[in-house]
């Protein structure tokens, strides 16, 4: 993202607009205060390599504070603030975040963001929307900033969380680019603008929380070509389409629960919106149900793009709207990467088998933050260019990716991961439980939502009452999107003489 040139070419032109009050961010506006933003940074003592983290609701200043750590050198995390004030700060411990942005209408989130030295020191620490204690207001940050233009920009880049298998979020960091903002376009704009045909007349619908990696790094592909963004606070199936005729909407990237909520509006509803603008509807983060995907074919035509890949960005795989036709279910072939698949013992499996997905780079093209153990687990066992994030699917004759599970039993609830471990260690030490599962079962909606199995403890008995109980004790310490939605008592679970959990012979 350079916001300076477009700042001289369309200063006026918004680069962002708030769907829910009209506000638009203009690229001069972009520019002038993540300028200012950046002066303030480097004040405080930041430098290149350094990072900044967001927890914050969807709001235009995430893009301010982000084009400033991007024009800074910086790494920038965005935080899921859904998460507790516990889980909050061990992101922005293990990330080394000497800045924090936040966002009042969140404040519960990192209310014990100040516990950490790095951020207790004045004016590392900033809010917006409102005040929390012991925050800067960020109005007052930049009315007191340099706004001097800048010479020295190093070009930034984001470093995200994923959460692992035991559930604790790993950092996933990537070597900083080199050269100044203006030099060289980041490495999504680089892909997605030529793939995609996003150019300065794009503009994007963002209907998804600007803490996931997808709609903030588009955003940012977006602004940094000259087109404008249109940011929804919280995706609702109508008012999407409304935005999509409203705006004139040519770019928008959705998740398959997005696609069968808006197919549930009545069809009066849907025919009620113009949504002929379209050029381009990417899905991604979950599998999209072959016959879900030919209705918004159906529906909007041959827009519907998909691409399978993750935060860590190991590799990617695309796949065109015709190709998905042709082949129902298909997330595609490589166009990141050479996809490779692989049996347990790390040997090549032949087409058609199902095994571990590798995707072979020139070079390992990130590591975990302090976790070189979980990094050397995503690589291949002999080739270190070979990297995983644990999913598992087999390749077609021509070289087309097909998923088929998750190896580590991980639940994908509408497009979020969900680790069954995290809510299991909750669970067990409730007095009721006497041992407990956690798995994902089919939705109409979701795509799945997480079950928690429950073995009762001797002498207790099974209840509505119970169960509500359960899912509120796990929600003492867990973020609300990771809870199971239901649970269901067995008489017992499946287990290994060794104590391993059998999760497949779970029968429902």
């Amino acid at each position: 993202m350079f916001p300076g040139a477009f700042a001289e070419l369309s200063p006026g032109k918004p680069a962002a607009i708030d769907a829910a009050t009209g506000e638009i961010l203009s690229h001069s506006r972009l520019n002038e205060e993540s300028t200012r933003l950046a002066h303030h940074l480097r004040a405080l003592g930041l430098r290149r390599g350094d990072t900044v983290a967001i927890v914050a609701g969807n709001d235009l200043r995430i893009f301010t504070a982000y084009a400033a750590a991007i024009r800074s050198g910086l790494y920038v995390t965005a935080v899921n603030h859904h998460l507790t004030p516990g889980e909050v700060n061990y992101i922005l411990e293990d990330c080394e975040a000497k800045a924090l942005f936040a966002g009042a209408d969140v404040a519960e989130a990192v209310s014990e963001a100040l516990h950490l030295p790095a951020l207790a020191a004045p004016g590392h620490a900033i809010a917006w929307g409102g005040t929390i204690p012991g925050f800067a207001d960020y109005d007052a940050v930049l009315a007191e900033a340099d706004a001097t233009p800048l010479t020295d920009q190093p070009r930034g880049t984001d470093m995200l969380y994923s959460s692992g298998t035991t559930g604790r979020p790993k950092g996933i960091r990537i070597p900083l680019p080199e050269g100044q903002v203006d030099e060289a376009p980041d490495a999504y704009t680089a892909i997605f603008a030529p793939m995609y045909g996003m150019d300065a007349d794009t503009v994007y619908l963002s209907p998804a929380p600007l803490y996931h990696a997808a709609p903030l790094r588009f955003c940012g592909v977006t602004m940094s070509v000259g087109g404008t963004v249109i940011m929804m606070h919280r995706f609702d199936p109508e008012e999407a389409l409304a935005l999509i005729a409203k705006y004139r909407v040519t770019h928008s990237q959705w998740v398959p629960t997005m696609f069968v909520r808006m197919l549930k509006l009545p069809e009066e509803t849907r025919a009620h919106y113009d949504t002929s603008s379209l050029k381009v509807a990417i899905h991604a983060a979950a599998p999209c149900p072959a016959e879900v995907k030919q209705s918004m074919l159906a529906w909007w035509g041959p827009v519907i793009h998909e691409y399978y890949a993750s935060t860590e960005a190991a590799g990617a795989t695309f796949i065109s709207p015709q190709e998905a036709l042709e082949r129902p279910g298909s997330v595609g072939r490589a166009g990141l990467g050479v996809a490779r698949i692989c049996g347990d013992d790390g040997a090549v499996l032949p087409t058609g088998e199902v095994g571990t997905i590798y995707f072979e780079r020139e070079q390992m093209p990130f590591a975990y933050h302090n976790a070189p153990e979980k990094t050397r687990a995503a690589q291949h066992p002999d080739h270190e260019n070979w990297a995983t994030t644990g999913d598992v699917g087999y390749l077609d004759e021509d070289g087309y990716l097909y998923l088929t599970d998750r190896k580590d039993f991980m639940i994908i609830t509408g497009g979020v991961n969900v680790y069954p471990q995290e809510s299991e260690s909750a669970l067990i030490m409730h007095p009721a439980v006497a041992d407990v599962a956690v798995i994902g079962v089919p939705d109409d909606e979701l795509g799945e939502t997480a079950l928690a199995c429950v073995q009762l403890a001797p002498g207790t008995a099974p209840s509505d009452a119970l169960a509500q109980e359960l899912i509120d004790y796990a929600g003492r310490d867990l973020a609300r999107y990771k809870l199971p939605r239901a649970v269901r008592f067995v008489d017992s679970l499946p287990r290994t003489p060794t104590g391993k959990l059998v999760k497949r012979l779970i029968s429902l």
